[in-house]
This record gives structure tokens, sequence and C-alpha cells, in this order.
């Protein structure tokens, strides 16, 4: 899935908690100075800066299918090698990185084996695959709150828990299915404080992901009823929104 939205909007819906994972996921990767690591799905760049904190522009390269986030995240990160291409056809070598992260965007890979074997393809022998998705099935994500609005009013909501790396274990079953080994599962955390209940649901008027992409196809009176329903669930603020992803690592 390819987010045809600004850097900022995404940033406003996801980018605050998305931050909050990205030490945890180079943590649980063994991100470290020496190395040379890719972030696939890099989005605006969250992880990727991440990682150039750690390791410096020059031993960073990253990829989105997205030309939005491309182009802001090659703004944000002069330095950083940023290509345009989805996980599942990465433009580079083979046995490449020491490490190759993806963080929150195995569930919207058109073929997640296809993806994760791709960055198991560009990442040395011994070296990490690394990879987060929300706990979208757990109920744990940062728009749980929106989807349980939608359930309630039955507006026929597709959700996100049906994807890829959603559920515990599964991150850690798809990496198994590429021929990782040493395969370990871990759970982080992000917490972001909303000041009202409108700061919380503007940035998912933008189109931002499922959730968004759902309420901008609604007709204007469901859309104001699913309103209605969330700010009675959440309050007018302040809203303090507490989220779960799962990870997993293993070794290529």
């Amino acid at each position: 899935m390819s987010f045809d939205v600004s850097a900022d909007a995404y940033d406003r819906l996801i980018g605050r908690y998305s931050q909050q994972l990205s030490a945890q996921l180079a943590d649980l990767a063994g991100v470290r100075a020496g190395q040379r690591v890719v972030d696939v799905g890099c989005g605006p760049g969250a992880l990727t800066s991440e990682l150039v904190a750690r390791l410096g522009s020059e031993a960073v390269a990253a990829a989105d299918p997205s030309r939005q986030f491309v182009d802001a995240a090659r703004e944000r990160h002069p330095g950083v090698e940023i290509e345009l291409a989805p996980a599942e056809d990465l433009p580079f070598g083979d046995d490449t990185f020491d490490a190759a992260l993806a963080q929150l965007v195995v569930h919207f890979m058109t073929d997640p084996v296809a993806g994760l074997a791709e960055m198991r393809r560009v990442t040395c022998p011994g070296g990490v695959v690394a990879a987060s998705v929300w706990d979208h099935a757990g109920g744990s994500s940062p728009v749980a709150p929106f989807w349980r609005a939608a359930h309630v009013l039955d507006l026929g909501a597709p959700d996100e828990s049906g994807f890829a790396g959603t559920r515990e274990g599964h991150l850690a079953e798809l990496l198994t299915a590429v021929g990782c080994t040493d395969v370990e599962d871990a759970a982080l955390a992000s917490r972001v404080q909303h000041a009202t209940f409108d700061s919380w649901w503007e940035p998912f008027m933008a189109g931002v992901g499922p959730a968004g992409a759902f309420l901008t196809g609604l007709d204007a009176h469901a859309g104001a009823r699913l309103r209605e329903r969330c700010r009675e669930q959440l309050g007018d603020g302040p809203i303090v929104i507490a989220a779960r992803a799962w990870a997993a690592r293993g070794r290529a």
C-alpha cells in the first residue's frame, strides 16, 4: 500500500507514535556503530532518524513506495540514500547490509513474504532482519478507538485486524517462513497525549491509511456519526492513547 498523503498528515496521525518505537526496534535489531543498515518502508523517516543518530547518514539507506514520503525523507535526511521502491523489489544488492528493518510496514506490503524475503536477501549472512507492526488484532493500536466506534455504528468498517503481522507471533512466523533463524518475538510500547479531541480527530480527515481512507469514503452524515461516537468514547481531552506494536527479529 502506498500512502498518497502528505508527510505532515502522516506525522500527525501515526508519526508521533512511531517515533517512540524507533529506538526500541533499533535496540531489538542490535543496531550499533560501524554497521550499515537499511530502513524498508521508511515513510517520512521516523526510524531513519534514529538510525542516522546511531550510525551516521553514510551508513543508512532507505526505501519507500510513496513519492511524497520519499521526498520528505530525503529533505529531512540529506546524505542518506533513499530510493523510491516497494519492499518486494528493493534496489540494493545481495548481502549489502548488516541489518534490514521495517517499522509499521509489513502489514501494508502487497506480499509480506516477498517483502521480508527481499529484506533477508539484502542482509549479510548472520545479519539481522527485524520488523514491527501495530497490535491491530488485539485492539491496541493508535487507531483502535476509531475502529471500535465504527464497529459499534455498524458502518461496514473492515479495520486492519486481519493484516499480516498484526497478531502476536505472526511476524515471527513470517520471518521463519523466509528462512531467518534464531527468531525472537517482542512487544514495543508507545504513549501519546492529545490536548483535545479535535487534535486527535483531525488527522483522520486527511485520509491517512486505512482508517483515514474509510472516513473520507463515508457520506457527511455517517462521518458525523462516527466523529460523535469517537468523542463520546474518548471525551473532549486531554486524551492519552497507549499503543502496542508486535515485533520480531531473526538472522539472515
